[in-house]
C-alpha cells in the first residue's frame, strides 16, 4: 500500500492539504476502524461524528421539550430551538431569507412529494425532467398526468451519461399554455454526473419553474442559492451527516410556493377548520406545508450537524473526495484478467471532470460475462466492505447504461400481476443476457486512501474467475 500510497500522491498532491480529515476520522469515526469497516455507501447515507450525538443527547437531557403547537414553557423552548434551525439551514445554502423558505419534511422525497401533489399541473401544461431522476422525482409524473399536463423525459447519452445540450435546448423550448415544471438532479445518484446549475438561469428564461434535487449533492458540495436560485431545492439530512433520519428539506421561493395548491389539510397547516360549516382556511407560508406535529426533537439535531461540516470544510471534502474518486477509477479501469478482457465496466464518467464521487460499475469475467451484482455485495461484505447493489432508485440511468431497449422493459408490464426485480432480472437474462442491476461505490465525508486501497485490493481478487466460479 505504501506504493500506492506514494504514487497516488504524485497525482494528486493537493490530498496532502485535507490531512486534517485523517485526523478528525480518529477522533470522530473510529468506530469503523475498530470494526474494519470499509464504509463505501455515502449516496445510500452519511455517517454522523460521534461529537453530533453527544452534542445532541447532552440538550435532550439538560432540557425539557414538549410539542411546538402551543405556547406553554415546553412548547416555546422547542419552538426556538426549531425556527432557529430552519433559520441555519437557509444561512448554511445561503439562501436569502426574503426570498426562501425552509419546509421540514420526513426527507427529500417528502419534499418531492409536497411539490409534485400542490403543483397546478393542468392540460396544456407540461413537466420535463430528465432521464436519471431518482424515483421519487419519476414519481410525479403521475400527479402531472392526473391533471393532463403533459410528460417529457430528456434522455442522457452513453457512456458518460450526460444529457446532450441540444436536446435539453429544444425541450426546455416547448410552448405549453398552463404552468411547466422541470425537475434534474444537481448530481446523480447512479452515474456521479453533475449537472451544470447554469440550466435553472435557462430555464428560467423559457418560463419554467425549476426543481432540483439535491440530496446527492450537498454531501460533498456547496450549494449556494444567492448566486443558483431554483423555485424548489430537495434534500435529506442524513445524506449529509448521517444522524439524524428521518428529516429531509423543501427549500423553496417564496413566489414559487404561493404557486402550489395544497389537495388537503391536515393537524397544524390550518388556521381555523370546521366540521359542521365543512370548511377551512390554510395557514400561510410553512406552516402550510408541515402535516401534524413535526420531528421536533430532532430537529437540533440539523444545526448540529451543519455546524460540524462547517467546521469540516465542505471545501476539503470535496477535495479529498475529488482525489480519492479519481484514483479508484483509474486503478477500477486498469484491472484486466490475463487474457487482456477488462474486470470492470464503469457507467459515467471515467475522470473527475463535472462528476461527484458514486461510482457504479459491473464486474465481468475473463469470458466477458457478467457476475451478479448481489453477490459482489455478498463477496465485499465478507471483506467487511460496504458497498452498494441493485438499480439505487434510478431507472432512467440504468436503462440507458445498460443498454436496456423500451422493448425489453415493456416485458416487465406485459401482464397485470406485478413483478418483482428480481423476476424482472431473470427476464432480462433470457431475452439478452442484460441486467438492470449494478454495484455503487461511494465516497464521503470519512472516506481515506486505506479505504479506496482495499476497494481495489477486493476487485483484484476477481481477476481471473469466471462469472460461475464466483
Amino acid at each position: 500500500m505504501d506504493t500506492s500510497l506514494r504514487t497516488f500522491l504524485e497525482k494528486y498532491p493537493d490530498y496532502v492539504l485535507t490531512r486534517s480529515l485523517d485526523e478528525l476520522r480518529l477522533a470522530e469515526y473510529n468506530r469503523l476502524d475498530a470494526q474494519n469497516l470499509v464504509y463505501v455507501d455515502y449516496t445510500g447515507g452519511g455517517l454522523y461524528a460521534d461529537s453530533q450525538i453527544r452534542d445532541h443527547m447532552d440538550m435532550l437531557r439538560n432540557g425539557v421539550f414538549g410539542n411546538p403547537h402551543s405556547a406553554n414553557p415546553s412548547s416555546e423552548a422547542t419552538t426556538r430551538l426549531v425556527e432557529s434551525a430552519r433559520e441555519y439551514v437557509l444561512k448554511y445554502f445561503n439562501a436569502p431569507p426574503d426570498e426562501y423558505v425552509a419546509i421540514f419534511t420526513s426527507n427529500a422525497t417528502g419534499a418531492l412529494k409536497l411539490v409534485g401533489e400542490a403543483y397546478p399541473f393542468q392540460a396544456g401544461g407540461r413537466y420535463l425532467l430528465t432521464f436519471d431522476n431518482h424515483n421519487s422525482v419519476n414519481g410525479i409524473r403521475e400527479f402531472a398526468r392526473a391533471k393532463g399536463a403533459e410528460v417529457t423525459y430528456i434522455p442522457v447519452v452513453p457512456p458518460d451519461l450526460r444529457v446532450d445540450e441540444a436536446r435539453l435546448t429544444e425541450c426546455l423550448a416547448l410552448s405549453a399554455s398552463g404552468p411547466k415544471l422541470f425537475a434534474y438532479p444537481a448530481q446523480s445518484n447512479f452515474s456521479g454526473v453533475k449537472h451544470p446549475l447554469d440550466w435553472i438561469d435557462r430555464a428560467h428564461d423559457q418560463g419554467w419553474d425549476v426543481m432540483v434535487d439535491c440530496a446527492a449533492y450537498v454531501p460533498t458540495n456547496r450549494l449556494d442559492l444567492s448566486e443558483a436560485k431554483p423555485d424548489f431545492v430537495t434534500l435529506s439530512f442524513y445524506k449529509m451527516f448521517g444522524y439524524p433520519t428521518g428529516v429531509g428539506c423543501l427549500i423553496a421561493r417564496k413566489e414559487a410556493l404561493e404557486k402550489l395548491q395544497r389537495p388537503w389539510f391536515a393537524g397544524g397547516t390550518i388556521t381555523i377548520a370546521s366540521v359542521q360549516a365543512d370548511k377551512h382556511y390554510l395557514a400561510e407560508g410553512v406552516e402550510a406545508f408541515e402535516d401534524g406535529t413535526i420531528n421536533y426533537l430532532n430537529l437540533p439535531a440539523i444545526e448540529i450537524g451543519l455546524k460540524h461540516l462547517e467546521d469540516v470544510g465542505i471545501g476539503a471534502i470535496s477535495d479529498r473526495v475529488t482525489a480519492l474518486t479519481g484514483w479508484l477509477l483509474d486503478q477500477l479501469l486498469a484491472l484486466r484478467h490475463s487474457n487482456g478482457a477488462s474486470l470492470v465496466r464503469v457507467y459515467g464518467p471515467t475522470d473527475t471532470h463535472m462528476r461527484g464521487g458514486t461510482i457504479t460499475v459491473n464486474f465481468y469475467g475473463p469470458d466477458e460475462k457478467l457476475i451478479n451484482h448481489m453477490r459482489i455485495e455478498e463477496l465485499a461484505s465478507y471483506a467487511r466492505i460496504c458497498l452498494r447493489s441493485g438499480c439505487f432508485c434510478n431507472p432512467g440511468a440504468g436503462e440507458v447504461a445498460h443498454g436496456l431497449t423500451k422493448e425489453e422493459m415493456e416485458e416487465g408490464f406485459r401482464n397485470k400481476e406485478r413483478m418483482t426485480f428480481d423476476q424482472f432480472m431473470t427476464v432480462l437474462q433470457r431475452i439478452g443476457g442484460k441486467s438492470a442491476g449494478a454495484v455503487r461505490i461511494s465516497l464521503g465525508l470519512a472516506s481515506n486512501f486505506d479505504d479506496v486501497f482495499r476497494v481495489v485490493e477486493f476487485a483484484r481478487s476477481l481477476l481471473d474467475r469466471k462469472a460461475s466460479q464466483v
